[in-house]
Parts: structure tokens; C-alpha cells; sequence
């Protein structure tokens, strides 16, 4: 038996516009959870794409990461089965292009909300995780590092696949 520990990489969009953030609300095994816009890293993309694509994905925006916001950790056991699960985050910022016109939210998403600060604050016992609100904090204590904090090997691509990330955070 194999008992090696293996994380769950996940990546997240801390978006703000006008003061409020860009959520999304989701069906989870939990019940309904406020979550930034966020899902697992897929095999051969860099964080940032990843989250890009969930951006795109929960929210139908388009999204483009600027700025790393920090790697975060969690752990977390289910109330339904006990499954334990540690959850490593790489959140980011940046900017939030327009919504794509045929798109429809991913399955199990309920909804997209603008939100205050005050009013996530205040809805912390309904986040996904406690993660929802930490990135937030350090999104407005201005937290931001540069994009080649997240180095990818180009291995990460499968054999003959041509567009390999860079060193200098472009597509990191």
C-alpha cells in the first residue's frame, strides 16, 4: 500500500472590481460554499494557466494572472465520508477581461456574486475554506509577488508538445 502523501494542487482568482469581489457560489458535498473563483491544477499546465482557466470556467470571464498572491495550505476532512484532504493553493491577481459570449458556468456552479469585503467577511462560515478569506486579507494588505516566483520546467508538457513555459513568469 502506497501511503505517500500526496496534496491536492489547486489554483484561485482573487478579482476585484470597484471594490467587490468576483465569487462564485457552488454545490458542494457540504452543502452551498462560497468560493473565489477556483479548481484543481490539470496535468501540463502551468498555476497560472489553470486558473485562468477556472476563471474562465466557474465565471464564463476571461481572467489573466499578474500577480501572485502566495501558496497556502489547508487541510480538510469531509462530514459526509471522513476523507481527509490537504489542499495546496496558489492564488492569483490580475486582470479580469470580459465575459465569453456562449459560455455557461461549470457544473456545480450555482451562481457568480460581486462582493464586499464586509459582506465576505461576514459569510466566513459559509467559505469553502478558510483559504477563501486568507488570500483575500493578504490581497488587501497589497501582497503581491512576481509571476517567476512560480517556476515550470518545461517538463511539465507531454512529449511533443510545443508551447513550453518560460523562466521569465510569462505563462507562469
Amino acid at each position: 500500500m502506497d501511503n505517500r502523501w500526496r496534496p491536492s494542487v489547486t489554483v484561485a482568482a482573487v478579482i476585484e472590481r470597484d471594490g467587490r469581489f468576483l465569487m462564485i457560489e457552488e454545490e458542494t458535498s457540504e452543502g452551498l460554499r462560497i468560493n473565489n473563483p477556483a479548481g484543481h491544477l490539470d496535468p501540463g499546465e502551468t498555476p497560472a494557466e489553470g486558473c485562468a482557466r477556472e476563471t474562465l470556467e466557474e465565471t464564463t470571464w476571461s481572467f489573466t494572472p499578474t500577480a501572485l498572491l502566495g501558496v497556502y495550505i489547508s487541510r480538510f476532512q469531509r462530514s459526509t465520508t471522513g476523507e481527509d484532504i490537504t489542499y495546496l493553493r496558489f492564488a492569483f491577481t490580475g486582470e479580469l477581461g470580459a465575459p465569453v459570449p456562449g459560455r455557461t458556468l461549470d457544473h456545480g456552479i450555482v451562481r457568480t456574486m460581486w462582493m464586499s469585503v464586509d459582506e465576505l467577511r461576514a459569510s466566513a462560515d459559509r467559505h469553502r475554506s478558510p483559504l477563501v478569506l486568507r488570500c483575500l486579507e493578504d490581497y488587501l494588505a497589497g501582497v503581491r509577488h512576481p509571476m517567476s516566483a512560480v517556476y515550470c520546467d518545461p517538463s511539465i508538457r507531454g512529449p511533443g508538445e510545443r508551447d513550453e513555459p518560460s523562466g521569465d513568469g510569462e505563462g507562469q
